[in-house]
C-alpha cells in the first residue's frame, strides 16, 4: 500500500453543510476499523465482500470525493448530474470536504435535499471555538453534525458502503475507515491541522485526509472497482495569486496536494474536474450554488465518456462470466 509522509503545512480546506433532524438515540461507540494499518488485503477482503453483494454481471463503481474545502459543495453538482443519468455508485470513498458529502450521500440523501442542507449552512452549525494549543476549532461540533444527518447510523449501516480517508498525525499514514461512528471518522478526515483540534480516536489522533491522499482513488482500487469515477475539486496552481505571503503559503499547498493527487489520478477511469478558480468564503450562499453548478457542468462534460466506462466494464464482466463450451470435431 502506497504511504505519504505527513506534512505539517495547514491545508486550505474546510467544513462543508449544516445539520436538520435529530435522533434520540446515541450514535454507535468509536470501534472503527482502521484498515490502514492493516495490510493491502485488508482492503481487498472489504472489497470482495462488496462483490458478493452485488453479483458477477453488475460493475462495482466507486464515486472518489476530493479534498477541497469550500470547493466541495461541487461535489453536490456531480452526485445531481449522476442522480439524472441513473448513475448510483456502489461504494463511495471520501477524504476531508468529500467525506461530509459522501457521509450525506451514503445516508440515502439525494443532491435536492444535499442542496437544501448547503443553503442553509452558518458557521455556528460546525465550528465550536475552543482554547487548545492544538488549534482554533472543536471537531466533535462536526460529528455530532454528521450523526444527525446520518440519523445517528454507525458506517457500516449506511446505505452505500463509505470509506472515509483520514491521516494518522503521530505516524503521518493514511487511515481509512469503514466501520463504526461515522460522525468521528468524518471529523478525523476534516481535521484541518492548527486549525482543528486532532480527532481522538481508540487513542491515536487524526487530522485532515487531504494531506495523504487529497483525492483518494488508491482505495477504490484496492476495493477492486470496476469503475472508479473521481472528483478533483483541488485548486489549481495557475489559479492562486502569489502576490503576499499567503498567497505564496497557499500556493506551496496547492502544488503539494495536486503533485499527490497526480500519482492517484492515473488509476482513475473518470476525472471530474469543475472550474472553480476564484477562492471563495465557505459560508457565502453564492460561492455554494456557483460551485454546486461547476460541478454539474463538469459532470455533463465527461458523462459519454462515463457511459462508455461502464458498458465496457458490463460486457467484460458478461464473457467473464460466460461459459466456454468446446464442441468436438
Amino acid at each position: 500500500m502506497q504511504r505519504h509522509t505527513l506534512t505539517s503545512m495547514l491545508l486550505a480546506s474546510s467544513v462543508l453543510l449544516s445539520g436538520c433532524s435529530h435522533m434520540a438515540t446515541p450514535p454507535s461507540p468509536v470501534n472503527i476499523t482502521k484498515i490502514a494499518d492493516a495490510r493491502e488485503y485488508e482492503l481487498q477482503k472489504a472489497g470482495l465482500a462488496l462483490r458478493q453483494k452485488l453479483g458477477k454481471n453488475q460493475p462495482m463503481v466507486a464515486l472518489v470525493l476530493g479534498s477541497g474545502g469550500a470547493r466541495g459543495y461541487a461535489h453536490i453538482g456531480v452526485i445531481r448530474i449522476l442522480e439524472t443519468y441513473g448513475i448510483k455508485p456502489q461504494l463511495i470513498v471520501g477524504t476531508s470536504a468529500g467525506s461530509i458529502v459522501g457521509a450525506l450521500y451514503a445516508s440515502g440523501k439525494n443532491a435536492a435535499q444535499m442542496d437544501k442542507i448547503a443553503s442553509s449552512l452558518k458557521s455556528s452549525d460546525v465550528r465550536d471555538i475552543t482554547l487548545s494549543r492544538q488549534g482554533f476549532f472543536n471537531s466533535e461540533k462536526v460529528a455530532d453534525f454528521v450523526n444527525r444527518q446520518v440519523n445517528n447510523r454507525s458506517l457500516e449501516q449506511l446505505d452505500i458502503p463509505l470509506f472515509v480517508v483520514a491521516t494518522e498525525l503521530q505516524t503521518g499514514t493514511r487511515a481509512v475507515f469503514n466501520y463504526g461512528n461515522t460522525g468521528q471518522a468524518v471529523s478525523a478526515s476534516v481535521s484541518i491541522p492548527s486549525m482543528f483540534v486532532p480527532a481522538s480516536i481508540s487513542k491515536k489522533q487524526y487530522v485532515d485526509g487531504g494531506l495523504v491522499s487529497p483525492v483518494p482513488v488508491e482505495v477504490a482500487k484496492s476495493l477492486g472497482a470496476d469503475v472508479i469515477i473521481a472528483v478533483n475539486i483541488l485548486a489549481q496552481p495557475e489559479n492562486t495569486p502569489t502576490t503576499n505571503i499567503w498567497g505564496l503559503f497557499n500556493q506551496n499547498i496547492n502544488v503539494m496536494q495536486n503533485r499527490l493527487a497526480s500519482y492517484e489520478l492515473k488509476d482513475a477511469d473518470i476525472v471530474i474536474q469543475p472550474n472553480i478558480k476564484e477562492k471563495q468564503h465557505i459560508f457565502s450562499l453564492d460561492s455554494r450554488m456557483q460551485n454546486i453548478v461547476a460541478g454539474e457542468e463538469a459532470t455533463l462534460f465527461q458523462m459519454d465518456k462515463i457511459k462508455y466506462a461502464l458498458e465496457t466494464a458490463r460486457q467484460k464482466l458478461a464473457q467473464q462470466s460466460t461459459p466456454v463450451i468446446q464442441t468436438l470435431p
